[in-house]
């Protein structure tokens, strides 16, 4: 974007989004686990458990709780793109945009270069993600083995729990706030089929990126906007991490007969509103947020966190798949928000065969806001 003031306005809506969204998906989860009470019935001491299994969870955790302004400034700028701190190089992403933007012309060729090496990781991850290593369910033995076969049924009953309330709101929520942008959701699944299949044996929403963004062009979303929106949800915008940390929390409490007051649970609601943010797009992230939230919430065991580390990968798919659906519908409609989407050219494109979307490009900012009859007679003479 080369408007600061174009930055500012579509950063304040797709955070206002953001918050939105996760607070809705906080809510649920809390609402669901309170009536379903998937852990009600375990009767587990806390000091039975063994905590060794979360002990680096722990300390990622202690390292999370640190000051905010301490995690977002990096100590080098070429520290925080090799430890992969997804915060810290938004901030410096940010700030070397605002610097290119006031630059103006003179920042064109380095604009380029820029634009030219970021293709070419995208071309690397493009061949990294095809090798990405499905997980392994370990941990399930410890908690069968130490507390019986009959802890499986309470454990498939938060897996269940979890995967109908999650694929409900990405069909509810999600769904709606699609068709408000102007696509359809199961075409814009469809559409995304590849990624999803990706992040379904992967377990991360980390590998996508490079597509999604690319595919999100393709279909008439700005680039600007996909650059600002998107990299950004992974961070602040993580609807099924939501669900996830308020469900599982309860899930602890009523395995180990821990009462919550309503007090309690807002109070809990409150500060995950703050640890739900943050955490990359990358396998266990959640399981540090939760960690770090049961840690400065010091009522529920910070050690139930044993009972769910044997199920997370199977909680972490359809987690993953529905922080990757919210990313995407997040980028529709900031951009619809902005009146830089043409949904009617969107759902064109949608319809077409796949062949046909795999040809085409997508538009720039000015060429979105032209009438879809005009974009598609251009491409014809291209």
């Amino acid at each position: 974007m080369e408007s600061l003031k174009q930055v500012g306005r579509v950063g304040f809506k797709t955070l206002l989004y953001f918050e939105v969204m996760t607070t809705i998906a906080l809510v649920i989860g809390l609402i669901v686990a309170n009536v379903l009470h998937p852990g009600t019935g375990l009767n587990i001491d806390p000091a039975t458990l063994d905590t060794q299994a979360m002990s680096h969870y722990v300390a990622d955790a202690h390292a999370a709780s640190s000051s905010f302004f301490d995690l977002i400034v990096p100590n080098s700028v070429v520290g925080a793109f090799a430890r992969g701190d997804l915060l810290q190089v938004l901030l410096f992403s940010v700030l070397f945009g605002i610097a290119l933007s006031i630059m103006s012309q003179r920042s064109r060729l380095l604009m380029r270069g820029i634009e030219q090496f970021g293709e070419a990781l995208m071309r690397i991850v493009g061949m990294i993600m095809r090798l990405a290593p499905l997980g392994a369910f370990g941990a399930i033995a410890f908690t069968v083995g130490k507390y019986g076969i009959s802890t499986l049924q309470q454990l498939g009953l938060l897996i269940l729990c979890f995967y109908v309330t999650s694929i409900l709101f990405i069909a509810i929520v999600l769904g709606a706030a699609a068709q408000w942008a102007g696509v359809g959701l199961w075409p814009l699944l469809k559409y995304f089929r590849e990624e999803l299949l990706i992040v379904l044996g992967t377990s991360t929403t980390e590998s996508v990126l490079p597509r999604l963004m690319e595919k999100l062009e393709r279909m008439g979303c700005p680039k600007a906007i996909v650059g600002l929106v998107l990299p950004t949800g992974y961070s602040f915008n993580l609807d099924g991490a939501a669900i996830y940390l308020t469900m599982t929390s309860l899930f602890i409490a009523q395995a180990t007969n821990t009462h919550l007051t309503l007090m309690q649970q807002i109070g809990l609601l409150a500060m995950l509103m703050l640890t739900s943010k943050g955490g990359a797009g990358v396998a266990g992230a959640a399981l540090v947020a939760l960690t770090a939230t049961l840690s400065t919430h010091n009522i529920i065991p910070v050690a139930g966190i044993t009972l769910i580390l044997g199920v997370d990968r199977v909680l972490n798919e359809i987690r993953a798949l529905t922080n990757m659906i919210g990313n995407v519908v997040a980028a529709l409609v900031v951009a619809r928000w902005e009146g830089a989407f043409d949904a009617l050219a969107a759902r064109e494109f949608l319809a077409a065969p796949s062949e046909r979307q795999a040809d085409l490009v997508g538009p720039s900012l000015e060429e979105v806001r032209q009438p879809a009859s005009v974009q598609l007679m251009e491409k014809a003479a291209k």
